[in-house]
């Protein structure tokens, strides 16, 4: 289906990346011995996936979701929605404002440093969400001082903040010059690998495990993420670009699996097409530098 007439502009607007500066989304200060060193909490990532509104096909006018009680069927304002906790099957408790700032704890006001470990002994497993934390200028240095201790001995802080309705255990890192904090789910909200299948007894023999290790070592590289991007995402941006422009979606054939019938053959398939990827490499781009534009034949 291609986008009306006269809303080719407004798509093609809504596809322009709007970036403004994030807001502090909380205050506070870190809590180090005796220290303290006031902060503002930014949002440290953005995510690139592409967002789309549901339309009617009928007309494309938006689709629009009406808050109703469950109880009565009106439509409820949100000057009349409360939050509510069920403690028992639909006996409800109303928590007001007031409630959520009276819970005593500590780390609603600072980020409590508890202990310094090493970043190995973290499981990435535990990390959610990643936070910029920004000095005040009063707590400049001491945020200097803390930030130079930390990277000479390699450690990284764990603490806890309470921000959003919520409690949370977070590892606080440097990147640069600058505070990381990572918030992390609790031990009890990992859930254990309980999976049967893992239970199997698998015979693996010494020469798969080597060449499996041999595949490993020819895909190994230094870590670089400036050289990785979302294809994904801008491939369909191109399709969008296009439908925008009124022009003919080509849809491509899925391609048909690979069948694997023997593992060793797959693995030493893998690594042959592997070396001579990395042969290629150096040849291409020795081809690129060495080559010269063509002088003009004298007249």
């Amino acid at each position: 289906m291609t986008v009306p007439a006269g809303r080719g502009l407004a798509a093609a607007t809504s596809l322009e990346v709007r970036r403004t500066m994030p807001r502090a989304m909380w205050k506070g200060a870190i809590s180090f011995g005796l220290v303290s060193i006031p902060v503002g909490l930014y949002p440290a990532t953005e995510e690139k996936t592409l967002r789309f509104n549901q339309l009617h096909d009928k007309d494309f006018g938006r689709i629009k979701y009406q808050r109703t009680c469950a109880k009565c069927g009106e439509e409820v304002t949100f000057d009349h929605i409360v939050k509510g906790y069920e403690y028992e099957k639909d006996k409800y408790v109303v928590l007001e404002d007031e409630d959520f700032d009276a819970v005593p704890v500590e780390s609603s006001r600072a980020i409590d440093i508890l202990q310094f470990v090493d970043l190995e002994e973290i499981d990435p497993i535990y990390f959610q969400k990643s936070y910029y934390l920004v000095p005040e200028e009063t707590g400049l240095k001491a945020y200097t001082l803390l930030r130079q201790a930390m990277s000479e001995d390699g450690r990284v802080a764990i603490a806890k903040i309470a921000f959003r309705d919520k409690e949370h255990l977070a590892a606080l890192r440097f990147k640069d010059n600058v505070f990381v904090l990572e918030t992390m789910f609790w031990p009890d909200e990992i859930r254990a690998a309980d999976f049967e299948e893992l239970d199997k007894k698998v015979n693996v023999r010494l020469q798969e495990i080597q060449m499996a290790k041999s595949l490993i070592e020819s895909l190994t590289d230094e870590f670089k993420p400036e050289q990785f991007r979302d294809e994904y995402r801008e491939a369909l941006l191109g399709i969008i670009g296009k439908k925008v422009s009124g022009e003919e979606i080509e849809v491509i054939p899925e391609a048909e699996p690979t069948k694997v019938v023997d593992l060793m053959e797959a693995l030493k398939a893998s690594v042959a097409a592997q070396k001579q990827k990395k042969q290629a490499a150096p040849q291409a781009k020795s081809k690129k530098s060495t080559a010269r534009p063509k002088k003009a034949a004298a007249g």
